[in-house]
């Protein structure tokens, strides 16, 4: 019987630079995953992805191009706030593919086949954190419809003239 599942690859960048991979599916385990860019190449030993309990969220789009922030939520401890702080203040790129994993075998419980559906690319833009959880927010430059990106101003040079009273009718 086949029985399919979603899981998560999350690739974290600082300046260019891949500091961590992770997968939230097989735990205590370790994955090879070729992310989207990587389909071209072979996979290399560096493509491997290490356990850590997070959560995705947030990533829709309506008709008016309007997207939501997405967030990533790891456990509150103090090896997820030392690069949680930095990746806050230093506006980090996640990348994060949303996998379908099919089958796992029953004996190393991994999968073979991870099918990507969709992939998100974010910058860190904010985060906070409570007594459970760190929530780290992404923003994209697609979402500048919802964060008001970038900020104009109605003026002459750009619409022409403006209507000095508020009793303005269309005919």
């Amino acid at each position: 019987m086949t029985s399919f599942a979603f899981g998560h690859a999350l690739r974290i960048k600082a300046a260019n630079t891949m500091r961590y991979r992770f997968q939230n599916f097989f735990i205590g385990k370790q994955i090879t995953h070729a992310s989207a860019s990587d389909r071209q190449a072979p996979v290399t030993p560096g493509t491997r992805y290490n356990f850590v309990p997070f959560a995705f969220s947030g990533v829709t789009v309506n008709r008016t191009g309007d997207g939501l922030e997405a967030t990533l939520v790891f456990p509150n401890n103090t090896l997820s706030r030392s690069w949680g702080i930095n990746a806050v203040n230093d506006g980090w790129i996640m990348e994060v593919d949303v996998l379908i994993i099919e089958d796992p075998d029953p004996d190393t419980g991994l999968s073979t086949v991870n099918t990507i559906v969709h992939s998100y690319v974010g910058q860190v833009t904010s985060g906070q954190w409570d007594n459970v959880s760190l929530n780290l927010e992404l923003s994209t430059v697609l979402d500048a419809v919802g964060t008001d990106v970038p900020r104009r101003t109605l003026n002459k040079s750009n619409v022409g003239n403006l209507p000095i009273s508020n009793n303005v009718r269309l005919r």
